[in-house]
């Protein structure tokens, strides 16, 4: 068997990075014999650091002849099939399942969040991926989005496979990135650029220095998106009268430790509340983009946004929603705990739906 994966791999996102960690080890778990080929920004970091074949992800002929030897083609998991970014990126995605589909390969979408999609977005999601062998997205909105597109294809909703992300036996030394018991009560803040960033510096700040001057929190931000994600978090700092540090964590199992020991997290980034979740952890979300939204509504959290961008900020609201937050982490993470099994079944059928694939 020979996996091919597409997805925004390679481009020292941690999110995405730690997408690919845990596919590539369920793929490892479940076909031990099998290759797996990634395309991927960087691939000679990609193949050293996961043991994988890589392929650029620039290189058409490269791209075409890795399909041509996949058994099964992946497209996924992330955010792939969307023209928020730009229609050219939404072309490339759509363009590798095309090509492998008239390639007649077995060829699925995988653990993916849809949209948003415009009118000409729509149109080459339905023409591109006409004949998919299988559909899995992580959240109903996608559901109900793709699945008029493709309607000869079953479309599941699923969850994000970093859900079943398993710290390692051995634990991780936070005290040398000044995480240890000392930043105890620990509030940690995941940040990225938005549209409207001005208002989001705002709101942070605002929430930041409720959480440090009210509550007594020790608040870190925690850049998921490298430099771009750290100039964010710095706008916000210079912003606010308390004094929130920023941090740098290398690898997934050491951002999973801190944000397993945070009493909240406050994410911009995805990733930061999907491993909230995963750990039970109470979060206050920034819905920039509708996967946000997506995730929040499927695990029935009770707390509303702490601000949406594009809305005009409120203060009063910013900080109400910072103290029901603070003051209800116990009830939010008895919610969170009993999401745990329905979440990590979900993100599994991923994987058993794969296996029907690839049979």
């Amino acid at each position: 068997m020979r996996f091919l994966l597409s997805g925004y791999y390679g481009f020292d996102n941690l999110g995405d990075d730690a997408l690919l960690q845990i596919i590539v080890a369920q793929l490892k778990t479940r076909y031990p014999f099998a290759t797996i080929d990634v395309l991927s920004a960087k691939p000679d970091a990609t193949a050293h650091d996961l043991g994988v074949t890589a392929t650029p992800r620039w290189d058409q002929g490269a791209i075409k002849d890795a399909i041509s030897v996949a058994d099964v083609v992946l497209s996924g998991g992330g955010g792939l099939l969307q023209n928020a970014t730009s229609l050219k990126s939404l072309l490339y995605y759509a363009g590798i399942v095309r090509t492998a589909l008239r390639a007649g390969k077995r060829t699925m979408v995988f653990a993916q969040s849809i949209g948003p999609l415009d009118f000409w977005g729509k149109q080459t999601v339905r023409e591109f991926c006409k004949g998919l062998s299988a559909a899995t997205v992580r959240d109903e909105r996608s559901r109900e989005l793709l699945a008029p597109l493709v309607p000869s294809t079953a479309v599941e909703r699923t969850a994000d496979p970093v859900l079943l992300y398993e710290p390692p036996e051995r634990a991780v030394d936070l005290e040398p990135a000044g995480l240890g018991d000392a930043s105890d009560p620990l509030v940690l803040v995941c940040a990225r650029k938005t549209a409207h960033q001005s208002d989001l510096v705002v709101a942070l700040a605002s929430a930041v220095d409720r959480l440090a001057l009210e509550h007594g929190a020790r608040v870190a931000f925690l850049p998921f998106g490298g430099a771009a994600d750290a100039e964010v978090a710095t706008a916000i700092i210079r912003k606010c009268k308390s004094a929130p540090m920023l941090v740098s964590l290398d690898g997934l199992d050491a951002v999973a430790a801190a944000i397993a020991r945070a009493k909240l997290v406050i994410g911009v980034r995805l990733h930061a509340l999907i491993l909230a979740v995963r750990f039970a952890v109470p979060f206050l979300a920034i819905p920039y983009d509708p996967k946000v939204a997506g995730l929040t509504g499927d695990v029935d959290y009770p707390l509303p946004p702490l601000y949406t961008p594009g809305e005009r900020v409120v203060p009063a609201r910013i900080l109400a929603a910072v103290d029901a937050a603070w003051t209800g982490r116990a009830a939010l993470a008895e919610h969170l705990a009993r999401q745990a099994p329905l979440q990590h079944a979900l993100a599994t059928r991923n994987f058993e739906v794969l296996a029907e694939l690839a049979r």
